[in-house]
């Protein structure tokens, strides 16, 4: 099923008119969004972008949805089940799993700790958590951008997709016993010789928000972004395995072709916490970046920090929490990808945070989705100049 809706709000904060564009079963929606013409932005080709669903569904994904905020104008479209149980149709408001996209709001926590005096981004992460790390080089800033050289401690867990996951589905880790897992493996790298992506980086990003606070991330989330921004629908639960409220079901894909598809929807996520843990929804991830982006929630100066970048390949280049994409059609778009069993995401806003997209397909170990779904990021930016992209870049 596809469903697609536009809506307009007026200027002072009048409510939204939505008109329904369409809400066929198994048809693509049409049309193109008229929407403002700020920053020079093509409007979005939305015939493409629910092509992208589509295609992301005829690729295995169960169900997928995608949202579009561009000052003022919504679009949104869904594809697919939300549930291949029950077959209800996703939800264009569905909650979900948003994987690695969490780091940027751990990234987000820290950087207003610094901006407050109470972090030093280029101090040895040592000196808030002595003893952590057996080098005393490694900074925060080097943690936040992934050039610590800490080795991914997922690679040995997640090794075989299922009985991986199987067996850590109801774990709950202290933030100890992941560093140490990490700290079997030499390191990748020196302190800041290279960009290697590693989820230690982002437990190290937890461990030290619950340090400098003395208080749980989910409360720093919590008072720091989630309430300030109204984000309804965005959650930190772990170690609980239930995703609060509507929401979609991830299914993972097994290694072996033909394999049934596993639901992973109820996980404590303990493998992942700071680095992966967050539950949100389309509308609050553009709400996310469209606030970050737009200044709302960190000073200029650390703003800036933030978008400084490490090039990681041809088309991808990564800051403090935050990964940039370059589009093929000369646009670059700010913001982070994200994969959970079950679930691939991908959230972008542009450099002014003006106009954001989030697309999500409810399948993961599967690149021909994850794939396929980065067009989606072409439709929003580019319009009808977008193309999709050959290859995903980089891990997450």
């Amino acid at each position: 099923m596809v469903s697609a809706t536009v809506s307009r709000g007026a200027v002072l904060g009048a409510a939204a008119v939505a008109l329904s564009l369409l809400a066929v079963p198994a048809r693509a929606a049409t049309g193109e969004v008229k929407s403002p013409a700020a920053a020079g932005l093509p409007a979005p080709d939305t015939a493409g972008l629910a092509a992208v669903l589509r295609s992301a569904v005829a690729a295995g994904a169960p169900g997928a949805l995608a949202r579009i905020d561009d000052h003022g104008t919504t679009y949104q479209a869904t594809r697919g089940y939300a549930d291949r149980g029950t077959r209800r149709p996703m939800g264009a408001g569905d909650r979900f799993r948003v994987g690695s996209v969490t780091k940027t709001f751990s990234a987000v926590v820290l950087l207003q700790l610094a901006d407050e005096h109470r972090l030093v981004l280029d101090a040895p992460v040592d000196r808030y958590l002595p003893g952590l790390l057996p080098d005393d080089r490694i900074t925060v800033r080097q943690v936040l951008s992934h050039r610590s050289g800490l080795y991914d401690f997922t690679n040995d867990m997640f090794a075989d997709s299922v009985r991986g996951f199987e067996a850590v589905r109801d774990r709950v880790f202290t933030y100890r016993e992941l560093v140490a897992l990490s700290l079997r493996h030499p390191r990748t790298n020196a302190p800041g010789a290279a960009y290697s992506y590693s989820n230690t980086n982002f437990v190290v990003a937890g461990m030290l928000i619950e340090k400098i606070t003395g208080h749980s991330v989910r409360t720093e989330y919590e008072n720091r972004v989630f309430g300030p921004l109204k984000l309804r629908d965005t959650f930190y639960v772990h170690p609980d395995t239930r995703i609060p409220g509507t929401h979609a079901h991830g299914y993972l894909t097994p290694d072996t072709a033909g394999d049934p598809l596993v639901d992973a929807t109820e996980q404590t996520v303990s493998w992942a916490q700071s680095a992966g843990a967050i539950v949100s929804s389309a509308r609050d991830l553009d709400t996310f970046y469209g606030a970050l982006l737009g200044g709302r929630l960190l000073s200029a100066a650390r703003l800036a920090e933030m978008e400084r970048m490490t090039r990681v390949d041809a088309t991808t280049a990564y800051g403090l929490g935050l990964r940039r994409r370059d589009l093929p059609c000369g646009i670059s778009v700010y913001g982070h990808t994200g994969t959970v069993q079950g679930y691939y995401t991908y959230a972008f806003a542009t450099k002014d945070g003006g106009r954001s997209m989030t697309a999500l397909a409810t399948t993961s170990n599967n690149g021909k989705v994850l794939n396929t779904l980065a067009g989606a990021l072409d439709s929003a930016f580019c319009g009808k100049q977008g193309k999709r992209w050959p290859q995903a870049a980089g891990k997450e």
